[in-house]
């Protein structure tokens, strides 16, 4: 992919994530699909066969988180014994087919990308992630200092 293409799409889904009407987690799904192209430097064919395989995994991660929350919900208290050992078991599965999906995804896709560029997809999760919680801490340190003056 050319510079000046990777550039105008960076700039597409960035301002149609900013300006568009569309809830926060598509604004973030487009900046993180913005982050990880520029990163990469896919080439087109390299693209329509990484993107199919990357958004299969996220679906089902997504899935999993879902999952994990529900049962996830109730407080410490409420919990008898018996209880809380099954949630800590589910716990540990839902782990495990978090594993599973990771070593799966990048299986798949060392037949797609050489090995380097799939390390440098987990430093583009990681490094996204990072300025998402950098972003958190900025837009909400304001709200604390105007909770405690009121």
């Amino acid at each position: 992919m050319s510079k000046t293409l990777k550039l105008l799409l960076i700039t597409l889904l960035i301002s149609a994530s900013v300006f568009g009407q569309r809830p926060d987690r598509e604004k973030i799904k487009a900046l993180k699909i913005a982050h990880i192209t520029e990163q990469l430097d896919l080439t087109k064919e390299e693209a329509q066969k990484f993107w199919p395989v990357y958004n299969a995994n996220e679906d089902a991660e997504n899935k999993l988180r879902t999952k994990s929350n529900e049962r996830g919900n109730r407080k410490n208290k409420e919990l008898n014994e018996s209880e809380a050992k099954a949630l800590l078991l589910n716990m540990v599965s839902i782990e495990k087919q978090r594993v599973g999906l990771r070593s799966k995804m990048i299986n798949d896709l060392l037949q797609i990308l050489p090995a380097k560029k799939i390390v440098s997809l987990l430093q583009a999760e990681r490094s996204f992630k990072r300025k998402m919680i950098e972003e958190f801490k900025q837009r909400h340190s304001g709200d604390r200092g105007s909770r405690k003056r009121n």
